[in-house]
């Protein structure tokens, strides 16, 4: 009797645990999002295989590069500058609702979670 309390308590014990990793998860692969950035609207969709594609809401290709999560972080190489990585505070958000982050550098942004919808580079 005293095994089975013993084994049931610790299946319960794993179980939470597992919720409360599950719950701090954040994936940023096939996920879109709009945000203003310096005076701009700008949309963008990161694939499953982790490229994004940054355009203007307009349409018009801003940026593109690779994106990888770095524990609670985002960060992204741009293919169209030597900058190096931009990394970003991240959580897990909802379609339709926003987050302040911030970079590594200092800059702050309002970003909304959209619908995920790919985009293509120009040609």
């Amino acid at each position: 009797m005293r095994l089975t309390i013993c084994l049931t308590a610790a299946l319960v014990l794993c179980a939470s645990s597992t919720q409360v990793v599950a719950k701090s998860t954040f994936q940023i692969n096939s996920t879109s999002w709009k945000f203003i950035q310096k005076g701009q609207s700008l949309r963008m969709s990161v694939d499953a295989n982790g490229n994004y594609i940054e355009n203007t809401a307009a349409g018009k290709h801003k940026d593109h590069g690779t994106v990888v999560m770095k524990g609670d972080k985002v960060c992204f190489t741009s293919a169209m500058n030597s900058e190096g990585e931009d990394c970003w505070t991240t959580r897990p958000v909802s379609v339709g609702h926003s987050m302040m982050t911030k970079s590594d550098k200092g800059e702050k942004l309002t970003v909304t979670r959209i619908k995920y919808h790919p985009l293509s580079m120009p040609k």
